[in-house]
């Protein structure tokens, strides 16, 4: 029996999902060591020149921190931009209202509302979060004194604590352990290649090719590059010069790592020497890409004979080809592009955005009247929580809520620990960075990580060295512990019950809805390859239906019945899943449809007819998905005579060998896709019972 096997299924989950977060992944270890080296250098000035908010220092060189220089830049540039926006708009509010309070508050909620207006609609967003987060959290020190000289200087502190720790944040990732997104995008591309590599090694050697990567690993794949490259153009001047010459290598690599989740089973159809001449190619493509030089495709392979090679290595072939006589032509001058809006499109048209910044200021002047009517000082964090855990929609607003909660009860054990055992053995700076750089190498490392952990670490560290790091001494009080956590278990108690009562966005129907899109799409490509959607964008809205499904799955179930909502998740999880598996199997029959004889009508018509039958499932099913999704049922069940009349091949005449197994092959890529779609899930909710999946 398993070890797995004693605990329920939810222990074991929860536990496999932990550890799939806090696996080593390609650079994580490269920005937790940015994050650390920064934290140290911004401890030791801060302590030595008594510089106040150490923990919002902190905070900043987590956040500016990012996976390449690219972005760092980015992310450090529009925080500047806020916190001098936020301290400006804060000393001007309490210039102009110290002594009405009311005026004050109702000022200081204006500026808080459109602050979380143009969080939704602006493309800095964040620079409008941080201006909300000042404005809200200055408020706590205006109920502290009556010295309106003590909070400009207060304010004008905070600015000082975050631009420096930007300041060093920016000079560490630039000059001690740069991380150029052109280096990370070459390492990429290399590393997909040796996969290929690996891959038609085994065929050379006349075995059945193993290891070569899954349907999830070729949709992250092609997401990754694509990526990189974007932050490659914003960084390298002959990126953008030459982009097109650049999309075009991504592209031909994203083609061969995908081709090789799909190499033939057998190597007795595979002429003679295909193997071997596409390695050559693949590492002349590996060396044009280490170099920079041109890449020539070995005479070789141009010289194979491409009628009836199996479909994976024919698309192989044509994508070395196609970026061969591409990169003799690189283009010379930068395309122009049109500029980007500032707002989206219906900043002004949706009521959404207006509605979330209604129920964020509603929750987070619930949470600032009772801290008021308490008077306790401790939980000012109920404000900072209201504005943290709002998110666009319900199921985001969950996983913050809980990321905020589980990074904050790390971060006060942590320091609690300390506080007992450690703070009384230190008396220098060394003691205390040994006492506090692992902690936050612990919350470096989360927050590397992915999105749906990252903020558990940040608020990690933020929570530890808030408790610890903000007295110029050693720490004995524990009540700041207490405060911190009642604080934000009380904000994220009000943030959710308003953001679930009033206007709620639950994501449900719209990914309901985006999925039925998705499947057309795929439908239109099988039918009109040429046309259609590039297999790229199709891949990336899987990625973006995987995300919100993610979301969806934290909303609260009490809105449409708890065992609906589990059923619903499932059943969202399994048509991902199995799409996933449809865009390979679709991807291997393309590959096997375009090998096929040039001109010959058997091939079009058992090549259309797979296409058509695929499409038509596919079609019919998001249908029903839009329209009536109560009564969505599996895809009928495709008669076994029709595709072996249909794609048969003995009604024209004799065939070859190499041709008949051409035609098998397509047949078999087409019975593959027709038998993956037929596999979606049917769902039915049963009205009398809980709700189940089926």
């Amino acid at each position: 029996m398993q070890a797995t096997g004693y605990f329920p299924p939810g222990v074991t989950q929860f536990v496999r999902f932990l550890g799939d977060e806090i696996r080593v992944q390609p650079g994580r270890a490269n920005v937790m060591l940015r994050c650390v080296s920064g934290s140290a250098l911004v401890i030791t000035i801060s302590m030595a020149l008594q510089v106040p908010f150490l923990a919002v220092s902190l905070i900043a060189v987590f956040l500016v921190t990012q996976s390449n220089v690219v972005m760092t830049r980015l992310v450090g540039l529009v925080f500047i931009i806020g916190v001098t926006l936020a301290v400006g708009i804060a000393i001007l509010v309490i210039k102009l209202t110290y002594d009405y309070p009311l005026l004050r508050i109702l000022l200081s909620a204006a500026v808080f509302l459109f602050s979380v207006y143009m969080m939704r609609v602006a493309k800095i967003g964040a620079a409008f979060f941080l201006v909300g987060i000042v404005v809200i959290y200055f408020q706590s020190f205006v109920d502290l004194t009556d010295n309106a000289e003590a909070l400009v200087r207060l304010a004008l502190w905070i600015w000082v604590a975050v631009s420096y720790a930007i300041a060093i944040t920016l000079l560490i990732n630039t000059l001690c352990l740069p991380v150029e997104p052109m280096q990370q995008l070459q390492d990429g591309m290399l590393g997909q290649l040796a996969t290929v590599d690996a891959g038609l090694a085994y065929l050379e050697r006349g075995a059945r090719a193993v290891g070569v990567p899954d349907a999830r690993q070729v949709q992250s794949g092609i997401l990754m590059l694509q990526r990189l490259l974007q932050f490659s153009m914003m960084r390298d001047a002959d990126y953008r010069t030459h982009q097109g010459f650049h999309l075009a290598l991504v592209t031909t690599v994203s083609r061969l790592h995908a081709a090789t989740a799909d190499l033939p089973e057998s190597t007795a159809e595979i002429p003679a020497g295909v193997p071997s001449a596409l390695r050559a190619a693949c590492e002349r493509l590996g060396h044009a890409i280490r170099t920079g030089g041109r890449f020539t495709v070995p005479e070789r392979l141009t010289n194979v004979a491409d009628e009836l090679m199996p479909g994976a290595l024919q698309q192989m072939r044509d994508a070395l080809l196609a970026f061969a006589s591409r990169s003799a032509a690189p283009e010379s001058s930068e395309t122009k592009r049109e500029k980007g809006r500032f707002l989206v499109p219906d900043a002004f048209s949706n009521p959404v955005y207006v509605q979330f910044a209604l129920k964020t200021l509603l929750a987070t002047m619930a949470g600032y009247f009772f801290y008021l009517a308490t008077d306790w000082q401790g939980i000012h964090t109920i404000m900072l929580t209201s504005l943290i855990v709002a998110q666009p929609s319900l199921g985001a607003s969950s996983r913050r809520a809980v990321l905020r909660i589980g990074g904050a009860a790390l971060g006060s054990v942590s320091a609690l620990a300390m506080v007992v055992w450690v703070v009384p053995r230190i008396d220098g700076i060394v003691g205390l960075l040994l006492m506090s750089l692992p902690v936050i190498a612990v919350g470096a490392w989360v927050s590397a990580g992915s999105e749906r952990t990252s903020y558990a670490g940040t608020q990690l560290m933020f929570t530890f060295a808030i408790v610890l790091l903000e007295q110029f001494g050693p720490v004995t009080d524990l009540t700041g512990i207490r405060d911190r956590m009642v604080g934000i278990l009380l904000g994220v108690l009000i943030s959710v019950v308003v953001h679930a009562s009033l206007w709620p966005e639950a994501e449900g129907e719209a990914l309901r809805q985006r999925v039925a899109r998705l499947l057309r799409s795929l439908a239109a490509r099988l039918r009109q390859p040429g046309d259609a959607v590039t297999p790229t964008a199709l891949w990336a809205e899987l990625g973006d239906c995987e995300a919100m499904a993610a979301r969806v799955a934290l909303e609260p179930g009490w809105q449409m019945g708890e065992g609906q909502h589990e059923g619903f998740q499932h059943y969202v999880q399994t048509i991902l899943a199995q799409t996933r598996e449809i865009f390979l199997a679709a991807d291997a029959f393309d590959a096997e449809r375009r090998a096929q004889p040039i001109g010959d009508s058997r091939a079009h018509g058992a090549a259309m007819t797979g296409a058509e039958t695929a499409g038509a499932l596919l079609e019919g099913y998001a249908s029903d998905l839009t329209d009536r999704p109560e009564a969505v049922r599996a895809p009928a069940p495709v008669p076994p005579d029709l595709l072996a009349t249909d794609l048969g091949i003995d009604h024209e005449g004799p065939l070859t060998d190499a041709a008949r197994r051409a035609y098998q092959r397509l047949t078999v890529r087409a019975t593959r896709l027709i038998g993956q779609v037929q596999t979606l899930p049917s769902w039915r909710v049963h009205q009398a019972d809980t709700g189940t999946v089926e």
